[in-house]
């Protein structure tokens, strides 16, 4: 959304209407649920809520200009101090939606994170079973709402098939514990998010750092509450992984959501091909996973788990597409 759109803010009446922000909390409750589990993508959910092109511009609104001018207008030097001047930029950004969407896109990615932490402990195969059947019914959706038309697409589908394939396995190049490494997951998933039909902690799969970033994530949480209400130290090392990864999300908002934006203007439908194509080669993320872990063993026992549980993830996903939205990838 340019510039000229977002300056149109401005003259809203309702950016801190009680009624309007407490919707965007609770579209930001579904969008961090569906986020927080790989195959369902939190963009769609926004495209389903009617919120998805008032998302795009008010995250393409925030410029390091507009950052530094709120800043200066809160700070008694220069221009001096005004609270209207930061009041009309809040607007201008679309601040209270975006806050009120957040605080709903995190209270959820805390819950759904500790759902899916004691799950990955004692039920890993029926875990993994329902992130396989999400990514799978996701992946049947997409492609039923964007057939392909041209060879090009269909090379750039089995481009991001086998990148993502490849990927998927459990000695990835991004599986190590350095901090570049969190930050550039943070960055890429956190981007991801705002695509419709990639889900961001399904690219956390790929790169090898989904339960990594499960784990530090309800570490800090408990960490913080042992602090408050026992007097513990604080878990510091996971303070500082958490940082960096939202460090690396919000620049990934700034800077790699704008290329993927830049490549649909230029591309469009190879593109979505493209990003179709991670979220089939997706597929191996789950079993490679399973395969990997000593403690469960290939037996029918096992492998009934999986796909019974596959096949509530795809209900899911299929009866969310049939209900709520008819997606239609060529018009976002």
């Amino acid at each position: 959304m340019s510039d000229g759109t977002a300056e149109s803010r401005v003259d809203r009446e309702d950016w801190l209407d009680p009624v309007s922000l407490l919707r965007a909390a609770v579209v930001g409750l579904f969008m961090g649920t569906a986020d927080a589990v790989p195959g369902v993508s939190g963009g769609t959910i926004a495209l389903i809520a009617g919120v998805y092109e008032r998302l795009i511009g008010a995250i393409t609104a925030i410029t390091p200009q507009r950052f530094l001018t709120g800043v200066r207008s809160l700070i008694p030097v220069g221009e001096g101090f005004s609270i209207d001047r930061a009041r009309r930029l809040l607007m201008t950004v679309d601040a209270g939606f975006l806050i009120a969407l957040g605080t709903g896109v995190a209270t959820a990615v805390v819950l759904v994170t500790r759902a899916v932490h004691f799950a990955n402990a004692n039920a890993p195969v029926v875990l993994y079973g329902v992130f396989f059947g999400l990514i799978a019914a996701s992946a049947v959706v997409l492609l039923r709402s964007l057939p392909p038309e041209s060879g090009r697409e269909i090379a750039m589908g089995l481009v991001g098939v086998v990148i993502a394939a490849v990927l998927s396995g459990r000695s990835t190049p991004l599986s190590g514990d350095g901090l570049l490494v969190v930050f550039v997951a943070g960055a890429v998933s956190v981007s991801a998010m705002i695509l419709p039909g990639v889900s961001g902690s399904l690219l956390l799969v790929i790169l090898g750092q989904y339960e990594r970033m499960v784990e530090t994530l309800k570490s800090v949480m408990d960490g913080l509450a042992s602090a408050v209400l026992d007097g513990a130290s604080l878990p510091f090392d996971q303070i500082v992984v958490a940082s960096v990864f939202i460090l690396g999300g919000l620049t990934g908002l700034a800077t790699i959501s704008r290329v993927i934006q830049w490549a649909l203007l230029r591309a469009r439908r190879a593109t979505l091909f493209f990003l179709i194509g991670l979220v089939v080669g997706a597929l191996r993320a789950p079993i490679a996973e399973l395969l990997g872990r000593e403690a469960v063993s290939v037996s029918t026992t096992s492998v009934t788990a999986f796909l019974g549980s596959a096949l509530v993830g795809a209900i899911v996903v299929l009866v969310l597409d049939h209900t709520a939205v008819d997606l239609d990838l060529a018009e976002v």
